[in-house]
């Protein structure tokens, strides 16, 4: 049976503090803490999958759909989303789901270079999609 995952990336407290001038850590920030039975999988490199046991967490799963979101739009998102991408999974981004230090690089990323490997949407959008009845 496909599935979907939301892969919410790089969002260690210290990550985001960063962008509001904080001290760095590494406890996940709370706004975004998982819940019980959320799995957790330690990124080791820019791309969640390099040196990381995501693949076989995904593949185990039967999912084939991937919701990327994260900071930064050109780290961690952009090279998540290239090498799923050549794992052939479907992927969505969600464009105010991530955040880069660089704003004209976030909307050239998300505007033009992920169209062309994912379906961009809002949260909004991509929240709306899910409460609609799959066709079929």
């Amino acid at each position: 049976m496909a599935s979907t995952a939301l892969l919410v990336m790089d969002v260690q407290q210290g990550i985001v503090d960063r962008f509001a001038d904080g001290d760095p850590g590494a406890v996940i920030h709370p706004a975004v803490a998982p819940a019980d039975g959320d799995i957790i999988v330690t990124k080791r490199r820019v791309s969640a999958f390099a040196g990381s046991d995501l693949e076989v967490v995904l593949r185990a799963a039967g999912t084939e759909h991937l919701v990327l979101t994260g900071i930064a739009t050109s780290g961690v998102v952009l090279s998540t989303l290239r090498q799923a991408a050549d794992l052939d999974y479907r992927l969505t981004v969600l464009a105010d789901g991530c955040l880069d230090a660089d704003p004209e690089v976030h909307q050239v990323l998300t505007g033009k270079v992920y169209p062309r490997q994912a379906d961009v949407r809002s949260i909004a959008e991509w929240m709306q999609s899910l409460a609609k009845p799959a066709a079929g």
